[in-house]
């Protein structure tokens, strides 16, 4: 068993290098081979209880995947991604369960819904790999990536629902209402305890290694702890995930450095794994059936998988229809209230807009609420075939298999169900979004243009914080040592002028100037990068910069500071 699951790893990270150096989908190219080889008689069956499935894979693909959502971009879409990742879902339990207990009576009308709670919620690791790859507007992203976070915790809430209906309980609508919100508000209070936490240990503790293998750890606990007291683990890791992210750029630079390669050889090693897997098990549960039940079973995989693909485009499109006609209704409600002057009387009324004028005072709104809330026909269209399954509804059918309540052949059909669902939707959708992509013509352009104007903005206001503190710095080296070379001063001025890049400013000035120390230059330097690092904080909190951008913008920053910190290792007494 050990053995089979080392040639697994080692064998899927192989096939997901190959396919990444060949810019291929790494999870499709991992199951089709993983598939093809569990055909091979020398294969061993490799069988892995559910729960502990979910419990391994879960919680650091959930917290990682959190780390890098953009926070303002997941709360100014809030909206949609509330209506996938629990409507929706709900909506597709529905349909298919109601639809299996029709082709397939044997499973019980509670043993159908709890197989339409296991297929739900789609898996978003190919959809975003397959976007990044191709350039997806960060709005359509940014709801693909939101929905994957909170779709898990709908699914699994209904799945503990179903289960307990299977088993006896009676459980009212008002009833599983309540579930879910106690489990929502218990998953999200533990989380952000676990965050809050994880974030002070990061701002306290210099120890990058330290560090991150605290951010290692601290997803297991955050899950455990959380379903231990019925709590949502899925939204434990995620409140978690996204408070420890969005205030990432605060800690040490080293920490920045250190977690970032650390979290994506993770989630190499464990999506891969996961879907070589997946592939791994489908003929072991083919072979699991009774032959007078294989065509039975099989018809009811096509149709729950027809039903999946369906009932995604037919309530995207509708409720998004809505949501923009209401969004023109509030945009016709504001421009109202600007030729009226009420929002003149508002705006004096109120500290946060007064400093805007009446045009910009409508602009903010219209950026607030509605800024990332439109999506177009073909943005539908994408986020509609972007429906792929994996490891939750994998994991949660195997672990559905040794419920009590459900007799062998049940058991039998929900995890063929699941697995067929699966790969099906991994194979068809994950093959043809490509092609949907380009054939739609979606590209980032309009991102790439709103970047440019926010990085010209952001540079401005830089240049003016930078020569703030160059002008105080300037006076204390005065006060400390006179009449001294400062031309240093005069190399940032200039360089506030340019592109910014990697320059050594503090070594050139230590060779002409002999009385400010290297420690000195060292701490104008950092100093400076931090003025930088504050006002890219801000601008992000006020909704004006992208929260990628930002990060790309710091990561370049930090990259300097590491340049600083390793040329004063190599100026220390005995180093070459």
């Amino acid at each position: 068993m050990e053995a089979g699951i080392f040639y697994v790893l080692v064998g899927s990270v192989a096939v997901a290098a190959f396919a990444r150096s060949r810019g291929w989908p790494a999870p499709l190219l991992v199951t089709v081979v993983a598939l093809a080889v569990s055909f091979l008689p020398f294969v061993p069956d490799i069988d892995i209880d559910g729960h502990l499935l979910l419990s391994l894979v879960l919680p650091p693909l959930l917290y990682s995947a959190a780390l890098d959502v953009s926070f303002v971009g997941f709360k100014r879409s809030l909206p949609q991604i509330r209506r996938l990742g629990i409507w929706l879902v709900l909506i597709t339990a529905l349909a298919v369960g109601f639809v299996a207990w029709w082709i397939f009576p044997a499973l019980t009308l509670p043993g159908a819904l709890l197989l339409g709670a296991i297929v739900a919620p789609p898996d978003a690791v190919s959809a975003a790999a397959i976007g990044r790859r191709l350039g997806l507007p960060r709005r359509i992203m940014t709801v693909l990536s939101g929905e994957s976070l909170i779709n898990d915790a709908t699914s699994l809430t209904l799945y503990r629902v179903f289960a307990a209906i299977l088993a006896g309980a009676t459980v009212s609508v008002w009833e599983g209402i309540g579930q879910f919100l106690l489990a929502v508000a218990i998953g999200v209070g533990i989380g952000l305890v676990f965050g809050i936490v994880l974030h002070q240990l990061r701002m306290r503790i210099s120890d990058a290694v330290v560090i991150g293998t605290f951010g290692l750890l601290a997803p297991f606990g955050a899950y455990a702890i959380a379903e231990h007291l019925l709590g949502s683990g899925v939204l434990a890791v995620v409140a978690m995930g996204l408070y420890v992210g969005y205030n990432s750029p605060r800690t040490d630079y080293t920490t920045r450095q250190q977690e970032k390669p650390l979290w994506l050889s993770a989630d190499l090693l464990l999506e891969s794994f996961v879907f070589a897997y997946i592939g791994l098990q489908f003929p072991r549960v083919l072979r699991d059936l009774g032959s007078e039940s294989v065509g039975h079973i099989l018809l009811l995989s096509g149709a729950v998988l027809l039903v999946v693909l369906i009932v995604r485009p037919l309530y995207i499109y509708p409720t998004s229809a809505w949501a923009n006609f209401q969004d023109r209704r509030r945009l016709a409600r504001v421009d109202r209230g600007i030729q009226s002057g009420e929002f003149d009387e508002r705006r004096k009324q109120s500290r946060r807009w007064r400093q805007y004028s009446t045009d910009e005072l409508r602009s903010q709104i219209v950026r607030e609420r509605m800024a990332g809330l439109q999506l177009t026909w073909k943005d539908s269209a994408v986020i509609s075939w972007a429906g792929m399954r994996g490891v939750v509804t994998l994991a949660i059918a195997v672990a559905a298999a040794d419920l009590a309540t459900l007799d062998t052949e049940a058991s039998h059909a929900i995890v063929v169900v699941a697995f067929i669902v699966t790969v099906g939707t991994l194979l068809l959708q994950g093959l043809t979004l490509p092609l949907l992509i380009r054939g739609l013509g979606i590209a980032s352009d309009a991102d790439e243009k709103e970047d440019e104007e926010a990085l010209a903005e952001v540079r401005a206001k830089s240049r003016e914080a930078g020569k703030e503190f160059l002008a105080e710095k300037r006076r204390e080296w005065e006060a400390k040592y006179g009449e001294v070379d400062l031309s240093v001063f005069d190399a940032f001025t200039k360089r506030m002028t340019r592109v910014e890049k990697d320059t050594d400013e503090a070594q050139k000035v230590e060779d002409a100037a002999s009385r400010p120390s290297y420690d000195d230059l060292v701490a104008l330097t950092k100093g400076w990068l931090q003025v930088r690092r504050e006002i890219l904080l801000a601008e992000r909190d006020a909704g004006n910069l992208d929260e990628e951008v930002m990060r790309e913008l710091i990561a370049a920053m930090d990259a300097e500071e590491l340049a600083l910190d390793t040329r004063g290792v190599t100026r220390q007494p005995g180093r070459a």
